[in-house]
């Protein structure tokens, strides 16, 4: 048994993290949308971290049809589904998909594939774009991004469901449940750094309990943010609310802004690790503020963020080596990334949104 079949481990992954599937084929996804949905075209695979998506070009306009892991709870894709239809009511101009019903009136279809796996499907709409991770922003780019994020925190801020409390391994106030993760990590290095990651996000866990807490996206990450450069509002879509839960409005916010930092920090010296990431900030405080305890502990979440990214990856890649490619992506720049943490004292830390402060 590996370590992600653990017991200990299986009770924070869920949703399909641990789980492997037999996919479902563009052959089989074509049949599904032609019967149920009555559209057809080209289907494209694209690339994800634990179910089947296809992006559709049909004669109606472009989608995305996503299957869910076999292992992922109906009542999670439930509480994903009206989380959407929840946002588009309370701020319909937020570019977020749209989720299409079948032609039975139906949001979710279920069906069983042709391994015998029970799956559920959604039909969503395509928003155009880059993904922000293939391309660059500015100042004024990132400062938006941060506005949308409030509105977000702002559409959802209401919201209830009874799965939205799910333990889920991308929420970093779940961190101290991964440390079994750590014997997977052979490189005694970065098996020190992680532990001392470990070590200090300990002994602020308290303090993150305490903060406040909503529904909220929890990845947003620059390839779930879709941009277009020759449009006034650059950001053209807000996708992916897989891993979205109940969790500290802080660590929304650390997960934001940890998608900010530079990928090359290991390459040249980094004074400022948040130098992109305040733009995001002071966009975002324009429209939801932030308390002292929050943005003190938000670079901490930040920390966070990149040991549970580190642990995760490493784990999944030796577990479903055949996407080990989509699932290392984004782990390599963290190691830098962690040792500018470990390379300041708490209090430092904690001082480096500062100037965000509430004035008093």
């Amino acid at each position: 048994m590996s370590i992600l079949q653990s017991e200990a481990i299986q009770a924070v992954l869920g949703g399909g993290l641990a789980e492997a599937h037999q996919p479902v084929s563009e052959h089989e996804a074509a049949a599904l949308l032609h019967q149920h949905y009555g559209v057809s075209g080209t289907l494209k695979r694209l690339a994800t971290e634990k179910d089947d998506t296809f992006y559709l070009q049909a004669k109606s306009g472009d989608f995305v049809f996503k299957i869910g892991n076999p292992a992922e709870p109906c009542a999670e894709i439930d509480f994903q589904t009206k989380l959407l239809q929840h946002i588009i009511r309370h701020d319909p101009r937020l570019p977020i998909p749209q989720v299409i019903a079948t032609d039975d009136g139906e949001v979710l279809l279920h069906f069983t594939d042709s391994f015998g796996q029970k799956r559920i499907a959604r039909l969503m709409t395509y928003l155009a774009g880059t993904p922000l991770d293939s391309t660059h922003s500015t100042p004024a780019g990132r400062e938006q991004i941060g506005r949308l994020l409030a509105r977000l925190r702002h559409a959802t801020a209401d919201f209830a469901h009874p799965a939205d409390g799910r333990v889920m391994a991308w929420d970093v106030k779940n961190l101290p449940r991964l440390e079994p993760l750590l014997m997977v990590i052979d490189n005694e290095h970065q098996h020190q750094q992680l532990l001392r990651g470990f070590e200090r996000f300990a002994a602020l866990h308290e303090r993150v309990l305490g903060l406040r807490q909503q529904v909220l996206h929890n990845d947003f990450s620059q390839s779930n943010i879709v941009v277009n450069h020759e449009r006034a509002e650059f950001v053209t879509g807000l996708i992916d609310f897989g891993d979205a839960v109940r969790t500290a409005i802080a660590i929304d916010v650390s997960t934001a802004l940890l998608n900010q930092l530079p990928r090359d920090a290991g390459k040249r010296p980094v004074t400022d690790l948040f130098a992109q990431g305040k733009d995001l900030l002071r966009g975002y405080l324009e429209l939801a503020e932030l308390s002292a305890e929050e943005l003190e502990l938000i670079p901490h979440l930040t920390m966070a963020r990149v040991v549970t990214r580190a642990l995760l990856s490493i784990a999944r890649a030796k577990q479903f080596p055949e996407n080990c490619v989509y699932i290392l992506r984004n782990t390599e720049q963290g190691w830098a990334q962690l040792d500018w943490f470990l390379a300041r004292s708490v209090d430092e830390v904690s001082a480096t949104l500062s100037a965000f402060l509430p004035k008093e």
